[in-house]
């Protein structure tokens, strides 16, 4: 990433706070160039030791960046948008969104057609640089998309998708990881059950999780056909399969994606 190019992250809560981190860790990212802005930023202010500039005055942290990534609530997009309107340059400034729900069509009610505007969907593995990253954008080119991938990468992977597409992807990636710990603590309580202690079933598990995930990233592999490599005929393995499936493990797992789907189609 271009070392003098400059951020603000306007209503940095806990995922733009997560961004903010993950950019942080970057050798070639000056954190003077990085702006974060809320409300009361009191939360925010032991960044300041870093040389981030922590502030609540939305204008001036656009009016000195280059990217404004918006960390608000939908319902505040539009307010923000129209705050910092005065200072925003189409020649200079790419916003991106960081708002479920709130389309490109929207914000350009309010910024001028000719803006670069994306929306984004990272997750809160941004702070240790593993986010999955979901892009869409308009009036956009492919410095302007580089730009914003290679921004996004630096705190994880990042793809580029149809902005139809982005209400699913806010489900799978970033509700995700929710669901991912959820299975993690059940799979910690079974543990303790059969005899561990909390600390060393957290240990195998986090491990273990880690490890089939990485096993999925770099072997290219189906689930199925890493399943089959451990499911001996009449072992443990299948019968505690079994027993999750005839509990509904699988049925429960998709039907709370599409209730999160379906919250998010509502609203």
């Amino acid at each position: 990433m271009n070392s003098s190019l400059k951020i603000a992250i306007i209503g940095c809560g806990n995922l733009g706070t997560s961004i903010a981190n993950g950019l942080l860790e970057q050798a070639d990212f000056s954190a003077q160039n990085l702006h974060l802005t809320k409300r009361n930023p009191a939360n925010l202010l032991y960044l300041q030791d870093k040389g981030v500039r922590v502030h609540s005055d939305n204008v001036l942290a656009t009016k000195e960046s280059d990217i404004i990534i918006l960390g608000v609530k939908p319902y505040n997009v539009a307010a923000i948008l129209k705050e910092i309107k005065p200072a925003l340059d189409p020649k200079k400034h790419t916003i991106i969104s960081l708002a479920t729900g709130v389309t490109l069509d929207e914000m350009y009610e309010v910024v001028s057609s000719d803006m670069v505007v994306y929306r984004a969907m990272p997750n809160i593995a941004a702070d240790i640089q593993e986010s999955i990253t979901c892009i869409c954008g308009r009036n956009n080119i492919l410095e302007s998309d580089e730009l914003v991938k290679q921004l996004f990468n630096h705190i994880g992977f990042s793809i580029t998708i149809d902005e139809s597409l982005m209400e699913a992807a806010t489900v799978l990636g970033a509700c995700g990881i929710a669901y991912v710990l959820r299975f993690m603590r059940a799979m910690i309580q079974g543990g303790i059950q059969i005899g561990f202690d909390a600390k060393t079933a957290s240990q195998i598990v986090n491990q273990t999780v880690k490890g089939a995930a990485e096993l999925m990233i770099q072997k290219n592999m189906h689930p199925e056909e890493a399943i089959d490599k451990v499911t001996t005929p009449k072992g443990c393995t299948i019968v505690g399969l079994n027993e999750m499936e005839h509990q509904g493990f699988s049925s429960a797992m998709v039907r709370g994606v599409l209730a999160s789907y379906e919250k998010i189609a509502k609203d």
